[in-house]
């Protein structure tokens, strides 16, 4: 072939097809991500974390994996044998709910108060030994990363026991 020609650098039939490895790997990864959406593995993934200290169990259960715009659990359920005496204060590190869009709290606080660090809801004695909190929420469509936190219940104004977690958001 002439040197000057415009198919010098074209790649002659009898050197068979370019390697297909990398298209095969790339369809593959393609396919194995697929089959992990449809069979709901890169949805929320939820974890308990539980305490107990001072005559209460603190326990916790939320989302450790997420993504943006789900729904996701988050309830704390505190344990007294023999019941509450009082009103119930619970401390949450108040950066966790950056993430969140929320949607309501229930039951609602008797009272709320916050620090720079800190959300404090005070409820009203429930009957029986437990109380349970739910917090309706999803994760806002611009959060990138995901957030920790602890919850804490006080006694005095003083923490009796307390359990930390951590949400971690994924594209």
């Amino acid at each position: 072939m002439d040197r000057d020609s415009t198919l010098g650098d074209v790649r002659p039939a009898s050197a068979g097809p370019r390697p297909l490895r990398w298209r095969r790997a790339a369809t593959a990864l393609l396919l194995v991500v697929v089959l992990a959406g449809a069979a709901g593995l890169l949805g929320v993934r939820t974890s308990t974390t539980s305490a107990t200290a001072g005559g209460y169990t603190v326990s916790v259960e939320y989302a450790w994996i997420a993504r943006a715009g789900l729904d996701v659990p988050w309830t704390v359920t505190v344990e007294h044998p023999g019941g509450f005496d009082g009103p119930v204060t619970l401390a949450v590190t108040a950066d966790y709910f950056a993430i969140y869009e929320e949607q309501g709290l229930d039951p609602e606080p008797a009272s709320q108060t916050a620090d720079a660090d800190h959300v404090y809801w005070t409820f009203d004695p429930p009957p029986g030994d437990v109380l349970t909190v739910d917090f309706d929420a999803y994760v806002q469509p611009s959060s990138q990363w995901g957030a920790s936190g602890e919850v804490a219940v006080l006694d005095d104004g003083a923490p009796v026991v307390g359990v930390g977690f951590r949400t971690a958001l994924v594209p």
